[in-house]
């Protein structure tokens, strides 16, 4: 079954499901287990259906001081049409053709906060909760652009003194979740820690949480909470960019010029990702709009983001539905054994 999500036409998808992970390309996006640190194994792409992608930026095209917002680099575009191959199966498992409606969703959220034994890295409850706060306005379309329909409530924070985790999250990623992850598929859990001095943020898709529940969530960098230390990402929007994966979204300028770009019809085409807030940008003069730069996917600064599009909107709760809400847990659990979760 072909479908056309606003005029981005994904005849150009591979079939198969991205499986547990996606190799990503370069060195600024996230994904899977790999967004939760590592390069993951790229899903098999089905004989016959060759996807159109352009080559991933050069290493450090439009980095600045070699930061990155994201963990590992940009999926490819056969793993960005593997996972929305398995987004529009499981809808149409769950309700039929279409695209869900504006939702209204609070979105439970667990903060671990993984710190120095000499306190390095211990934001305050303040600043976790202005962080909850940065969150909902912009999820909230308080700042400009659309209201999302999703809404974030703090419900724990865990706080755990570690030198070798803080120093090492990778090395011990997983034991670091195993011991502190809360709740299920619906549940934001957000670890707080250091990445290092060039990586921002990482996260999970949806689409992975099924095949590995235990690593599912986003983790940033301690500095980039409101009023950190990240120059130029000092507002908490990286904690805004990596939940808009895990609710499901790629980078505005995925698959760059080329169709289907992001899957969202409303966000103009971009050859490749901003650095700054770059204005009047036109990376695809061949196609509507200036480029997106303010758009909170992009690798803008955290001064110039300040909005998601309506498209944006209708996506997250498309992944919602298929993926993190009641009634896509209850067909999961009911056409294969659950998965257990790990909790301390």
């Amino acid at each position: 079954m072909f479908m056309d999500y606003g005029g981005k036409t994904l005849g150009n998808a591979i079939s198969g499901k991205a499986g547990t992970a996606a190799r990503l390309c370069g060195a600024l996006l996230i994904s899977a287990g790999a967004l939760a640190g590592g390069a993951l194994a790229a899903p098999a792409a089905q004989a016959g259906t060759a996807a159109r992608l352009d080559d991933c930026p050069e290493s450090g095209t439009q980095q600045r001081d070699g930061l990155r917002r994201d963990h590992e680099g940009h999926l490819t575009s056969e793993e960005a049409a593997a996972y929305d191959r398995e987004l529009r199966e499981e809808l149409r498992d769950q309700q039929g053709p279409g695209a869900a409606q504006q939702i209204d969703v609070p979105v439970p959220v667990a903060v671990h906060i993984v710190h120095a034994e000499d306190g390095t890295g211990n934001v305050s409850n303040g600043t976790v909760r202005e962080q909850i706060a940065v969150l909902d306005e912009a999820f909230g379309g308080g700042l400009a652009g659309a209201d999302t329909g999703f809404g974030f409530d703090l419900a724990e924070t865990t706080r755990t003194a570690n030198n070798a985790w803080f120093s090492d999250f990778a090395e011990h990623e997983e034991e670091i979740k195993d011991r502190l992850r809360q709740g299920g598929a619906e549940t934001l859990n957000l670890y707080i820690t250091d990445l290092g001095e060039g990586v921002l943020g990482q996260a999970t898709f949806p689409q992975e949480y099924s095949s590995d529940p235990g690593n599912d969530g986003v983790v940033m960098s301690y500095r980039t909470v409101p009023g950190g230390s990240q120059q130029d990402f000092d507002r908490g929007y990286t904690a805004v960019h990596e939940t808009g994966h895990w609710l499901g979204l790629f980078h505005t300028f995925q698959n760059g010029c080329t169709d289907p770009g992001d899957y969202v019809d409303d966000t103009p085409y971009e050859a490749e990702q901003a650095s700054g807030c770059p204005e009047g940008r036109d990376t695809c003069p061949d196609r509507r709009g200036e480029d997106p730069v303010t758009n909170f996917m992009d690798y803008s600064d955290d001064a110039c983001m300040d909005n998601f599009t309506a498209g944006q909107a209708r996506r997250m709760a498309d992944h919602w539905t298929a993926f993190r809400g009641e009634q896509a847990q209850r067909g999961r659990e009911s056409r294969a054994p659950a998965v257990p979760l790990l909790r301390h």
